[in-house]
């Protein structure tokens, strides 16, 4: 599929015209940025100061930097320098045009999938890449969707040649598409028609689903179990219990589950509605597995519940309508508030690939409607590094930490703001997308 895809993306012409060749180039160089107004998120704000990047890395950030010879200078007076935005779940890499299905390659057939590896599906040439990353995101968590185990998925800087250049961390987790409850009329697709299924259906065929992950992760316990067992060897004098012994047949399903069913792995539980929510906790704690939920929207109503049981959130789209008819219309901004308040770590996410460069808006609706404006920034930086265990190098703009930043000419959670300069890995990103080819061209139009 993905090679579909590749070729349907060059023959629209949606090939990067960015010239990245000059910017490789320049890796060993030395970077100062002076005159800035610096955030470094977990460290008060720093007036007039300085941040030296070698190597990829932030060397020094602060009022007075000793600037080496030979470094490259930007003079950010009255700019603000801030760490680059994560998205905590999208689709970038994997959807270029989401109506053109050879350009979409989020799922795979079948309802178990966890081995499937989002990381070696990622386009690295998409042009959705330029445009999200030139509104500040220069991270983003990328997810399979399809059936109830969709794969693995991961963490990438959205720079680089190939997928190996963007990788963070991969896999981050297992993405778990939690069953749900759906009553109420539907289409069946068997009959082409309308049919009525009533709750107690419903809730049946939620608990048919989750026994057969239930039964999955037992096959995962047992195969970690007999892989153990092979690795040991056999006992010094059981040489002809050895040579009865058949080797251990390796199953890429179950592979993938065992460090989930180990603990070192989590789920991530796609869930919105309360009840599936406070389902999913029941069930993680029934199967000893550790979960992050994915979407949330209902979350404020379990909060206390996900406040015991040390549960992360990826919040989002926060810019979306109220899940029910009598909910408030405002439900989907405070949820951020809420989840504070309760003293739930959350970050936020779009879910979306075209649209996740409105990263910073969902999280300036959630500051409109109460969520203070520092809980926000955190929530877009180094609450996400912590919940994906990466916080040892992104989210902050700490010495040692890889220097992913960008310099604003204002508030970044303000539209009206824009980047005036962005780095990625250490290195200056261009800011020319399809968007300002396309302004650009027509602009000059004669």
């Amino acid at each position: 599929m993905r090679k579909r895809a590749l070729l349907l993306i060059i023959a629209f012409g949606l090939v990067p015209a960015l010239s990245l060749p000059s910017v490789r180039a320049q890796r060993g160089e030395t970077y100062a940025i002076t005159n800035a107004r610096i955030v470094p998120i977990t460290g008060p704000v720093i007036e007039r100061g300085t941040i030296l990047i070698r190597d990829g890395k932030i060397a020094a950030v602060g009022r007075n930097v000793s600037i080496p010879a030979g470094a490259r200078i930007i003079n950010a007076q009255g700019m603000w320098v801030y760490p680059g935005f994560i998205d905590s779940g999208t689709t970038i890499g994997l959807t270029e045009i989401g109506q053109v299905a050879a350009t979409v390659d989020v799922n795979e057939i079948g309802d178990f999938n966890p081995q499937l590896k989002a990381i070696v599906a990622v386009n690295p040439s998409s042009e959705i890449i330029p445009v999200t990353r030139v509104n500040g995101i220069t991270t983003v968590l990328t997810t399979p969707r399809g059936g109830i185990l969709s794969g693995q998925a991961a963490l990438i800087n959205l720079d680089g040649w190939t997928w190996e250049e963007m990788l963070v961390k991969a896999p981050v987790g297992i993405y778990f598409n939690f069953p749900t409850i759906a009553s109420g009329r539907f289409f069946d697709p068997e009959t082409f028609q309308q049919r009525e299924r009533s709750f107690e259906e419903a809730r049946r065929q939620r608990e048919e689903r989750l026994q057969r992950v239930r039964r999955l992760l037992d096959d995962a316990r047992a195969y970690a179990k007999a892989k153990r067992a092979a690795e040991a060897g056999v006992p010094e004098g059981n040489a002809a219990n050895a040579r009865d012994r058949q080797p251990l047949l390796v199953n890429p399903v179950l592979e993938a589950l065992v460090p989930v069913v180990e603990g070192a792995l989590p789920f991530i539980v796609a869930a919105n509605d309360a009840r599936d929510i406070k389902a999913a906790v029941e069930f993680a704690e029934e199967q000893k597995v550790k979960i992050i939920i994915s979407g949330g929207l209902e979350a404020p109503k379990v909060a206390p519940l996900l406040k015991e049981k040390n549960i992360p959130v990826l919040l989002g789209p926060v810019l979306s309508l109220p899940r029910n008819e009598d909910d408030p219309y405002d439900s989907p901004f405070t949820a951020a508030k809420q989840l504070y308040e309760a003293g739930v770590k959350f970050a936020f996410l779009t879910n979306d690939a075209s649209n996740a460069r409105n990263l910073p808006y969902h999280a300036a609706m959630a500051v409109a409607f109460g969520l203070p404006r520092e809980e926000a920034l955190r929530a877009l930086t180094i609450y996400p590094a912590e919940i994906f265990g990466v916080a040892d190098r992104l989210g902050s703009l700490e010495v040692g930490k890889v220097a992913n930043l960008v310099v604003w000419d204002g508030d970044p959670l303000e539209i009206r703001s824009h980047v005036r300069h962005l780095f990625i890995n250490g290195r200056p990103v261009p800011l020319e997308t399809k968007h300002t080819q396309l302004y650009e061209r027509y602009r000059n139009r004669p």
